[in-house]
């Protein structure tokens, strides 16, 4: 199902999402990857940092991938994420024409591709999106465990 260049590029991901941490935001993380192989979109949670909600990880990764093609359409890209995406990530990747999603692990309470919505799949939208889920699922949600549970701790 997943081969050794979707591992590579969910590790690229799980960098960021590991950036995230140490910045103490939600430690999720994306890339967007070209239809030649490169990853030509980088992007982390900073919702505090930028003191904006918008700042999720898939986005900053497509505004980073758009500047770079010059076009608000990534035709042939794929994105790899450590978390479901949300509904308005979800729906910037089907604005940005994304070909195919690959994410780590299920988001029971927010994520918009599988569990609460289907939002890259929905047959009323002009555009579908090819989703895979679990490429290193249990790293990506280690890492969600210890943050929110260091989170819990410093609040107690």
């Amino acid at each position: 199902m997943f081969d050794e260049k979707d591992k590579i590029f969910m590790e690229e991901a799980l960098k960021e999402a590991f950036k995230a941490f140490e910045e103490e935001e939600v430690p999720v993380g994306a890339v967007v990857v070209s239809p030649n192989g490169e990853i030509i979109g980088r992007g982390r949670n900073q919702i505090l940092k930028q003191n904006d909600p918008t700042a999720h990880a898939e986005i900053l990764a497509i505004k980073e991938a758009c500047q770079r093609v010059g076009n608000f359409r990534l035709l042939g890209c794929k994105v790899y994420v450590t978390l479901e995406p949300c509904p308005m990530c979800a729906y910037a990747l089907v604005l940005a024409r994304i070909e195919e999603l690959i994410f780590a692990t299920k988001d029971e309470k927010t994520g918009a591709c599988i569990s609460l919505y289907q939002i890259t799949n929905d047959p009323r939208l002009n555009h579908r999106i090819k989703v895979r889920e679990g490429l290193l699922q249990e790293k990506a949600a280690e890492l969600l465990r210890s943050f929110f549970k260091a989170k819990r701790e410093t609040t107690k």
